[in-house]
């Protein structure tokens, strides 16, 4: 699946899009979902609740974020490759994660989630053709492809991952 040229995607995405590392988008998932998973496996439940400041998400919340964040995006994917032509809402990623209660929800439990939703996003992926990759739609009033959109899941994860690392882990 090639990367997605700019008028596939909105200047809010771009940061993402950039992001996503070169190769193969579903080699680049792949890989990334491993070494999530080799990250995450070394906090433990009490660390799990760390915020590196006031009012930013726990590693809980950071993880859960990133599994609702990945299943939005592959959905609008799917809604796209298929030819729906409907509008697709944005989503107001902090009401999802105050909403959601990660800090109560066992930390393995939560990690084992974002392992089933990246299983998930590269099962559909791997399904798309050539021809459905480039299928372009609107979500969150902006055009956006279908490959545009696996290119700003990788990226948005490498961009947490970074911060994980940076803020959380470092």
């Amino acid at each position: 699946m090639q990367r997605p040229e700019q008028g596939e995607y909105g200047s809010f995405n771009k940061g993402y899009v950039d992001a996503a590392p070169e190769g193969d988008v579903l080699d680049v998932l792949r890989e990334q979902g491993r070494e999530l998973v080799g990250i995450l496996s070394s906090v433990d439940e009490p660390q799990s609740l760390f915020r590196y400041a006031p009012g930013k998400w726990s590693i809980k919340e950071l993880v859960g974020h990133l599994a609702d964040a990945e299943r939005v995006w592959t959905y609008r994917a799917m809604r796209i490759a298929r030819g729906d032509k409907t509008p697709l809402p944005g989503y107001e990623q902090d009401d999802f994660v105050a909403n959601a209660s990660f800090d109560e929800k066992p930390y393995t439990l939560l990690v084992e989630d974002l392992v089933a939703a990246r299983a998930a996003t590269i099962s559909f992926f791997e399904t798309v053709s050539a021809e459905e990759s480039v299928r372009a739609g609107t979500a969150s009033d902006a055009p956006v492809s279908v490959r545009a959109l696996a290119h700003i899941i990788a990226g948005h994860e490498r961009h947490h991952i970074g911060v994980l690392r940076e803020r959380y882990l470092g």
